[in-house]
């Protein structure tokens, strides 16, 4: 049975200057989709390589007020409905959003069809959200349109640093937000929700302390990350490649990329807290998020 997910996190913009940043056609083409029109109160698509089925648009504006946005979107063969909800949070905004029609969490996991995507799609949109508004480089988009799922950013800290975060099961789970175990050295198990939890861990396939770590998650599906110094920063290039059942593991990588927004900004910005908050999502092992 379908269910509505929703995610939530904080902006530090004002209710109004987020509102804007939906509203624009221009800018949603910078942090959302690949190409936007928008006429209010009327017409509101987005589509394009970064869309779930972007090949054209598919979605008709239902309600629009000063705090709401909500759209009908059409995908995966079902009428869905997204909702936008703003809320003031001091100075800044903490915004939701939900769509209906999401299959559950073991389905998303196992990638069966594009609606198991929804949840960690609009992970990414939100985190890219936050980046645009404070004026910092946005998170690389996922490619519906590739196989092979690749990308690198920049981070303003110590290649060691990076790599503990990326090797140690509590400071992963500090910024990722969810909990993991982490066995690293190759042969070692690697665990979304950890061990206990988790019946068919990932394996390390390749380790070199500083450096990089392939693991494979079954299925086909394999994910690797380098590390190399740049100009006093670290650049981590990671990839993602195999497929389940004949199709890309977007869902998964959709999550890695909004992990990875996270990671730049738990070494990047100054008193850094978590721009999400506890989200709904059906199907969810409680003990999975570790809550911030």
């Amino acid at each position: 049975m379908s269910e509505t997910v929703t995610v939530r996190a904080r902006v530090a913009a004002p209710l109004p200057r987020v509102r804007q940043a939906l509203t624009s056609a221009d800018e949603l083409a910078t942090w959302l989709a690949e190409h936007a029109a928008v006429e209010l109160p009327h017409r509101y698509e987005f589509w394009g390589r970064h869309t779930p089925e972007g090949d054209a648009p598919r979605q008709r504006l239902d309600h629009l007020d000063d705090t709401t946005l909500r759209f009908t979107w059409h995908v995966g063969g079902e009428d869905t409905t997204v909702e936008f909800a703003l809320a003031p949070d001091g100075d800044g905004t903490v915004v939701s959003v939900s769509q209906s029609h999401f299959p559950g969490w073991a389905s998303a996991v196992a990638e069966q069809g594009v609606l198991g995507s929804l949840y960690t799609f609009w992970a990414l949109a939100l985190a890219n959200l936050a980046e645009h508004l404070e004026g910092r480089e946005l998170t690389p988009k996922c490619d519906f349109t590739a196989a092979e799922q690749r990308a690198s950013v920049e981070i303003a800290a110590p290649r060691q640093a990076v790599y503990t975060s990326l090797v140690d099961s509590e400071v992963y789970a500090e910024w990722f937000g969810a909990k993991i175990d982490i066995e690293p050295w190759v042969g070692g198990r690697v665990a979304m929700g950890g061990f206990d939890a988790n019946p068919r861990p990932g394996r390390v396939l390749d380790l070199v302390e500083g450096e990089r770590m392939g693991v494979d998650w079954g299925d086909g599906v394999v994910t690797s990350w380098e590390l190399a110094e740049s100009a006093g920063r670290t650049r981590l290039t990671f990839v993602q490649s195999g497929f389940v059942d004949g199709h890309a593991a977007y869902a998964a990588w959709l999550g890695w990329l909004s992990g990875v927004a996270e990671l730049r900004r738990y070494h990047e910005v100054p008193d850094w807290r978590p721009i999400w908050l506890q989200p709904e999502v059906p199907g969810l092992p409680e003990e999975m998020l570790t809550g911030h």
